[in-house]
């Protein structure tokens, strides 16, 4: 292949969203990462109809060009406080190439990683179009599935909770001071092998009240929210232990809303998914800007029967995710004392 990989320019935004519109279809010459989700792809002025902060500075956007022609795209979310970056689409066309042009982009996003200090690339993708290949030929592992759960705009929502309701099943606004307790439910629900791989500071946990999208999950970065909010569920018994966390993703545009739901084994999550979709529907009862597309919420396989709990709240199961990582990094064990062997 004689084509090169750059930065997207201005110029090339209508070619980017014939592009991204060919990609999603079922053509045997397209590739992309074929997340189910509905909504618009990048258009010639989608990027700028985004909310403020949506499309932000530090994120990037490659084209694979061969004789003027742009016949792949990559883009990619740079989150500079962890020092990740997390692909969220990868498209080509072309009969025969449309495998090779992606697998280029990617090389030079790893490259281009390294030289700006990237620590972890991160990626969701179905199991189709060769994607698990590509990514692993090219140094990532797969480390995670999750099951993407949608309510559709058929079913209504259920009506807003009140105040002293929230109060009474434990509900409130998630704080800095919960970094914690945030951390001890996560390290309850999550493996070791994952946990490592995502190696969540508590700083990370402190932000989750201010907007932050920590625990990552393949849905976070691809929907672009005007605001996301943090709620957490205490014991009851007078612990300061959390047993579940709700994040909601309120969308702005045409695109669903988000619901990520984490909680300890043993907890039932019917009480904080209701408080979730009550709260959507008063976001979407002002009127204004906020739309009705339904609900999208990712569900990883051993966070289950969170799964079941949601089918009874009207979500069904689009589809099933991987999830993949590349470390830019040599982890380094700590020295340490061990018994000594004759």
């Amino acid at each position: 292949m004689s084509g090169r990989v750059r930065l997207a320019r201005l110029t090339d935004l209508a070619a980017l969203g014939e592009l991204s519109r060919l990609s999603q279809q079922e053509h045997v010459d397209a590739r992309s990462l074929g997340l189910p989700v509905s909504g618009p792809r990048i258009g010639v002025f989608s990027l700028f109809r985004l909310p403020l902060g949506a499309f932000q500075p530090n994120d990037l956007l490659f084209v694979y060009e061969d004789e003027r022609r742009i016949s792949g795209l990559l883009r990619v979310e740079r989150d500079t406080s962890r020092d990740e970056w997390t692909i969220v689409e990868l498209d080509a066309i072309g009969t025969g190439d449309s495998g090779d042009t992606r697998f280029r982009l990617v090389q030079h996003l790893i490259r281009d990683g390294a030289r700006r200090g990237a620590i972890r690339f991160h990626v969701a993708c179905s199991d189709r179009q060769g994607n698990p290949e590509l990514f692993m030929q090219a140094g990532f592992a797969r480390y995670g599935q999750e099951q993407l759960m949608f309510r559709s705009t058929d079913k209504p929502l259920p009506m807003p909770w009140s105040d002293e309701q929230a109060r009474m099943a434990g509900i409130r606004p998630c704080q800095a001071l919960d970094a914690l307790p945030l951390a001890r439910l996560y390290t309850a629900v999550t493996p070791q092998p994952v946990m490592r791989l995502e190696a969540y500071r508590l700083i990370d946990w402190e932000k989750l009240g201010s907007g932050s999208r920590v625990p990552r999950s393949s849905l976070a970065p691809i929907l672009r929210f005007a605001e996301v909010e943090s709620y957490v569920q205490s014991s009851g018994d007078g612990t300061v232990d959390l047993v579940g966390l709700l994040q909601l993703g309120v969308a702005r545009e045409e695109q669903p809303h988000y619901m990520k739901v984490l909680a300890r084994p043993g907890t039932d999550v019917s009480g904080l998914v209701e408080f979730g979709l009550g709260l959507l529907a008063a976001r979407i009862g002002r009127g204004g800007s906020c739309p009705d597309n339904g609900v999208l919420s990712p569900v990883r396989t051993y966070e289950s029967p969170i799964d079941h709990r949601l089918e009874e709240a009207g979500f069904a199961t689009l589809d099933t995710v991987t999830l993949f990582m590349r470390e830019a990094v040599v982890r380094v064990v700590e020295p340490a004392l061990v018994p000594a062997v004759r």
